[in-house]
C-alpha cells in the first residue's frame, strides 16, 4: 500500500509542476535583469529574434557542458535572428562572471541572484538546471530543453522564414 501512495503521490507532483510550467504556445513571460555590465536586459527588447532562455548557474555541471554545446551552435544562427539569454542563479555574482568568462560565452548574460529563490525563477517555475525555453520571433514559448541537434533543426526551420 505504501508504494501506491508514492506512486500515487509523485504523479500528483508530476502533474501540478507540469500544469505550472509555462506553456507552449503562450506568451512567455517579461524577464528585466542586470547584465555583466549592470544594464537591464528585458526579453521583450528581443522580440523579432528567436532566443533561447537559458537557466543556469556556475556551480552546475551540467549547465557548464550545456554552455560549451551553445557555445558552438550561437556563431551558426546569430547573425540569422537568433539569440540566446542566459539567466544565471548564481547567488555570487563573482562565481557567475567567472564562469562567463571560463566558458567563452559571448551572448547575453543576466543574473538573478536570488537562487531557487529568485524572482525569475519563480515566475518561470524552474524546479532544475539547466533548463531552457526557446520562444519565437513573436515572443511565444516553443519548445524546451532542446538537445543541440533538435534546437538546430528547430533553428534551421525557424530562421529559413
Amino acid at each position: 500500500m505504501n508504494l501506491r501512495k508514492s506512486i500515487l503521490f509523485l504523479l500528483v507532483l508530476v502533474t501540478l509542476q507540469a500544469a505550472a510550467q509555462p506553456k507552449y504556445g503562450k506568451m512567455a513571460e517579461e524577464i528585466a535583469l542586470p547584465s555583466l555590465t549592470g544594464d537591464t536586459i528585458t526579453l521583450s527588447s528581443l522580440k523579432g529574434k528567436v532566443v533561447l532562455i537559458d537557466f543556469w548557474a556556475s556551480w552546475c555541471g551540467p549547465c557548464r557542458i550545456s554552455n560549451k554545446q551553445l557555445v558552438k551552435i550561437y556563431p551558426k544562427y546569430k547573425d540569422k535572428g537568433f539569440e540566446i539569454l542566459g539567466i544565471s542563479v548564481d547567488e555570487d555574482p563573482a562565481h557567475w562572471k567567472k564562469a562567463v568568462s571560463k566558458d567563452k560565452i559571448n551572448w547575453l548574460q543576466v543574473n538573478d541572484n536570488g537562487g531557487w529563490d529568485a524572482k525569475t525563477v519563480q515566475a518561470w517555475q524552474i524546479s532544475a538546471i539547466p533548463t531552457s525555453f526557446l520562444v519565437d520571433k513573436d515572443g511565444r514559448l516553443i519548445g524546451m530543453d532542446l538537445p543541440p541537434k533538435e534546437l538546430e533543426k528547430a533553428l534551421d526551420a525557424l530562421l529559413a522564414k
